[in-house]
């Protein structure tokens, strides 16, 4: 597979890969990890590394053996472990003559434009000057890293950002299987999937282990997003030899998403995939053929009910009336208190100078 010396690959390693059951960083797979991102760089490819692993490096410190469950020690916890993890991943990576740079993030940074633009800004100047950046999660001010999976979406959100050409999702096992291959034996590899449905969901499972907060589930989905926003992404073990250079030269190593024909400008590739959706707008048939065949505004009219409480600007989804999700949008002048008030009313039904339009066409992304 020929690659663009300049090309981005983003790479996530999940707490479980790099820990070990005492919850003590694994010097080993440290190192690994290293000469693996080292060999990746040595053939001209430009690197992210999304880390998760803070708070598993934290606990020693407090001789903890277990996970805790309320937020303010995870990220009590996570202050601790945060610069022990990057410094001695700095230092194996020093080994190879390669700098890295440390960059924490939090859900609004791609919440908002601004800040998204602004992080994608400094992760691609960091690429120029031949930084390896670390990325995480910053675990000590924000509550979404649970949420977000062992920073599984986060990888994906950041390849999207930077339109990386590829994402690799290193985990403890080799990849996407038809069942758990910890307690199924006729468990078999799924090495590439073209499409993710429903029965592919349910074979994804649920959480993982006790050292990290992800599962199959979120890699799926950060794999799915990735595919969707037109980056080829590869969920691997971290264990296999050469397992980076080998996913990035399109070798079969793990289970494999291929990249889909992207035509989106970088805005709305924003918008359907890294803001988070905080309602759902039920439109008409009409107002689904205006969306989708004739690339109109939603308007007022078209809607038919609101679900969810959100202000004006914020992410919504929009679907029909069987409840099928079809497009993503800004709703920009209304509240979800007042599309519910106004929601069905033709313009001249409106108050006088007030919007018609729910969803600008500009600010409306029609989903595949």
């Amino acid at each position: 597979m020929s690659t663009p010396a300049s090309a981005v690959a983003v790479v996530k390693v999940g707490t479980s890969s790099i820990t070990l059951p005492s919850g003590e960083l694994d010097e080993t797979a440290l190192v690994k990890l290293a000469e693996d991102l080292a060999s990746a760089r040595a053939g001209g490819r430009r690197i992210v590394l999304v880390m998760s692993g803070a708070i598993a490096a934290g606990m020693p410190a407090f001789g903890l053996a277990r996970r805790p469950a309320d937020m303010g020690t995870l990220q009590a916890i996570a202050a601790v472990g945060q610069p022990r993890l990057v410094e001695r991943m700095s230092a194996l990576l020093g080994k190879h003559d390669v700098v890295a740079g440390q960059v924490l993030l939090t859900p609004y940074d791609f919440f908002h434009r601004s800040q998204y633009v602004h992080a994608r800004q400094t992760l691609e100047r960091l690429l120029e000057l031949g930084v390896l950046p670390i990325v995480n999660e910053n675990d000590t001010v924000a509550d979404d890293e649970i949420r977000y999976g062992d920073n599984d979406m986060l990888s994906a959100l950041v390849a999207q950002a930077l339109g990386a050409d590829a994402l690799v999702v290193l985990t403890d096992i080799s990849g996407l299987f038809t069942a758990d291959p910890r307690v199924d034996e006729n468990a078999s590899l799924i090495e590439e999937v073209r499409e993710v449905d429903a029965a592919l969901e349910r074979m994804a499972g649920g959480a993982g282990s006790e050292r990290g907060s992800g599962g199959m589930a979120t890699k799926l989905a950060a794999a799915t997003l990735a595919s969707r926003s037109g980056v080829r992404a590869v969920i691997a073990s971290a264990k296999t030899p050469n397992v980076v250079v080998d996913a990035l030269a399109g070798r079969a190593v793990g289970t494999m998403f291929a990249a889909r024909p992207v035509s989106m400008s970088r805005r709305k590739l924003w918008i359907a995939f890294a803001r988070a959706s905080e309602g759902r707008i039920v439109v008409d048939d009409g107002a689904r053929r205006a969306l989708v065949d004739g690339g109109k505004s939603l308007l007022a009219a078209g809607v038919v009910d609101v679900h969810g409480d959100f202000g004006a600007g914020a992410a919504v989804e929009v679907v029909d009336g069987s409840g099928a999700l079809f497009a993503k949008g800004l709703c920009r002048p209304y509240t979800s208190t007042l599309l519910a008030t106004y929601r069905g009313r033709r313009t001249s039904e409106l108050p006088a100078g007030f919007p018609d339009e729910v969803i600008h066409r500009d600010d409306l992304v029609v989903l595949p």
